[in-house]
């Protein structure tokens, strides 16, 4: 096995990528919001290509009636049903779940927010598409979900993990990765409180297409690489990361806002998504060197050209992103 296997073996799911959706594997979403005493505005919200959308349906606890004919719509990759449903004593004790979820791979995210401004907050999974709902969630429960979703969040990015990449790729010290990788963190979880408790905000539209085209910018540097010569971004990578990692906070308060802070815990479920990306970030970051370093113990190719050769795959991937994106900013 060759440094330039390692790299292909790492990066080929970028390959196989949708350029303009990075995050593959996208949940499909259910916000129930009580706006009078048992009666929700419902927005089911599942992944969508073009006409078609994923065979999934929102299974609500049977005393709920709809009050009105859903509106349904497709906007930016989705499919979209919005209704009003009243459910006679509330949702308490009802069943929540989603049909299809079973024969799929992805998840589903079921956030209800009562009128009292309590919040329940369940992903559901293939192994396990329902719930019954509670009518509040425990500070602990509240946690947990959090966390894992800033797991997912961050495992299932690949224009964030491919920043990750190609920063690992620039920097030969170990102590320096370590500097890197904190700058990087401390910038994104400053955007990251910031946006999501409303302070400043960016479009985000816009947001996605800069992270792609910082990618690319990395992988620029990476191939400029010559031996006895250090660029800026070699000498200072800790710099590059902060500045960008600002940026990619953006990203990651978009992700957040989409999925909303519950009133009662607003501090611990930024603290725990926080902590679930940066978990994520780690795990990513292990399994990298893990593989990059036993492809080196076992290779008698020069790291130079696979360097190069991953940052050809790196920059590749994040024009065709950054043209995505950038065309998507008329839609």
């Amino acid at each position: 096995m060759t440094r330039l296997a390692a790299l292909l073996a790492v990066l080929m799911p970028v390959l196989l990528a949708t350029p303009g959706y990075p995050h593959e594997i996208r949940p499909a979403y259910l916000d129930m919001r009580e706006t009078a005493s048992d009666e929700f505005a419902v927005v089911w919200k599942v992944p969508a290509q073009g006409d078609m959308r994923l065979g999934l349906y929102a299974r609500l606890p049977k005393r709920c009636i709809e009050k009105a004919e859903p509106a349904m719509s497709i906007v930016d990759g989705a499919y979209l049903e919005r209704r009003t449903v009243a459910c006679a004593g509330g949702l308490r004790g009802g069943e929540i779940g989603i049909n299809g979820l079973k024969s799929t791979m992805t998840e589903a995210l079921v956030r209800i927010e009562y009128e009292n401004g309590d919040t329940e907050v369940v992903r559901l999974m293939p192994d396990a598409p329902s719930f019954t709902a509670a009518g509040a969630q425990t500070s602990l429960e509240f946690a947990q979900t959090y966390f894992l979703l800033g797991v997912d969040h961050i495992l299932s990015g690949l224009d964030h993990l491919l920043f990750v990449l190609a920063i690992m790729l620039l920097i030969r010290d170990r102590w320096m990765l370590v500097k890197t990788i904190t700058a990087f963190t401390i910038a994104h979880s400053i955007t990251l409180a910031g946006a999501s408790l409303g302070y400043f905000s960016l479009p985000q539209k816009p947001v996605e297409a800069t992270i792609a085209l910082s990618i690319a910018f990395v992988a620029s540097e990476l191939i400029k690489m010559k031996p006895g010569e250090r660029r800026l971004s070699e000498s200072y990578p800790w710099v590059v990361a902060f500045a960008f990692g600002l940026l990619h906070g953006f990203g990651f308060a978009g992700a957040l806002m989409e999925i909303g802070l519950p009133q009662s815990d607003v501090p611990l479920s930024l603290l725990t998504f926080n902590l679930g990306v940066e978990a994520g970030q780690l795990i990513f970051v292990a399994a990298a060197l893990v593989v990059l370093r036993a492809a080196g113990a076992l290779s008698t190719i020069q790291p130079a050209p696979a360097r190069q050769f991953g940052a050809y795959i790196i920059g590749t991937a994040a024009m065709l992103w950054l043209v995505s994106r950038i065309a998507g900013l008329a839609a």
